[in-house]
């Protein structure tokens, strides 16, 4: 396929206002704390790390818990930004850090859910080497285009990429993930192998979607709203059963008559390396939880395509076996697996 030559201004600009929702990587959240920070918290400079580049949802949702965390004592966060891999250089980074509570990792549901199935050799085990902390923010997903593009909605994108077979590309964040899934099961049944095309986060991958590179893209709602707030792109459908309250006129996927993106709706959460104390963890467990509540983060996550929807270790864990036990023959199905 003949794709467009883009100019190296117009790049610069596209991924700048890509990463309008992130800072640069690895800058440290201080701001003066308001309380006293709970007595079993870690002592030193905490670490949130993200599998993604700066600007995506799982940036946004990372500085802003940092900050708030802020406010609740803790002293200083950082946001490290660890993309590559389909976010296992990340996960690997934190799996092999000290259990001190020092070093989290802000994780994507498929981390846990997907990837034990989707690849040979993973490289760590979600139950033997992280300890569940608390889930934060369930991730509502969406299918976009560039602005330009011929379709405004499914229908019309599958009309056209049944015309356009070689032209039929999904870009996406992260290999094996449920928006990878989710392209197979309707190729499936359109007749259509949409090939995939996967970037180190959704900023990159959303430059070829503006520029048209590649024909939809897929990702967490959150990462496509400043685009689509500045006419660059355009909302294919949403992931799930019901619209969001921050998008009210796209449509959900499944009520266009495809029902293949239903359940790619993830989830963000914390976990630390096997191995870290009871009482650290609890400490950290309620300074997320307590953070989750403030009126305004919960206000700029919604705005911005996120529900923040706080669950304690327990129940994330729980939650992690269930989506796993729903994952598994969906893989097993789609019959892909990578090393």
């Amino acid at each position: 396929m003949s794709l467009p030559k883009m100019s190296r201004k117009l790049h610069t600009k596209l991924i700048a206002a890509a990463a309008v929702l992130g800072l640069s990587s690895a800058m440290s959240v201080r701001v003066a704390a308001a309380v006293d920070a709970p007595a079993d918290l870690p002592q030193g400079l905490i670490k949130i790390v993200v599998g993604f580049a700066p600007g995506g949802a799982a940036d946004l949702t990372a500085r802003a818990f940092a900050e708030q965390l802020s406010k609740e004592g803790v002293k200083e966060v950082i946001v490290d930004n660890r993309p590559g891999a389909s976010t296992r250089i990340a996960n690997s980074y934190v799996q092999r850090a000290a259990p001190d509570g020092l070093t989290l990792l802000l994780a994507t549901s498929p981390s846990f859910t997907i990837y034990p199935y989707t690849y040979k050799n993973l490289g760590y085990d979600g139950e033997k080497d992280f300890r569940p902390i608390a889930l934060l923010v369930d991730i509502p997903t969406a299918i976009v285009t560039g602005a330009d593009q011929p379709y405004s909605n499914m229908k019309e994108y599958v009309a056209w990429a049944k015309a356009n077979q070689k032209q039929a590309t999904i870009g996406l964040a992260a290999q094996g993930s449920s928006g990878q899934l989710g392209s197979i099961a309707l190729g499936k049944d359109i007749g259509v192998d949409f090939a995939p095309v996967v970037y180190k986060g959704a900023s990159p991958m959303l430059v070829d979607v503006v520029s048209s590179r590649v024909s939809m893209g897929w990702d967490a709602a959150a990462s496509m709203m400043p685009l689509y707030q500045g006419g660059k792109i355009k909302f294919l459908g949403l992931s799930g059963s019901d619209r969001l309250a921050s998008l009210p006129n796209v449509p959900t996927v499944k009520e266009q008559g495809f029902p293949q993106f239903e359940a790619a709706t993830s989830f963000y959460a914390i976990f630390a390396p096997a191995g870290l104390p009871d009482k650290t963890a609890a400490a950290l467990e309620k300074v997320f939880l307590k953070a989750a509540q403030d009126p305004g983060l919960v206000k700029r996550l919604q705005e911005n395509g996120l529900v923040v929807k706080p669950m304690d270790h327990a129940q994330l864990a729980q939650r992690v076996r269930k989506e796993k036990a729903f994952w598994e023959p969906v893989v097993k199905q789609s019959g892909i697996q990578f090393e």
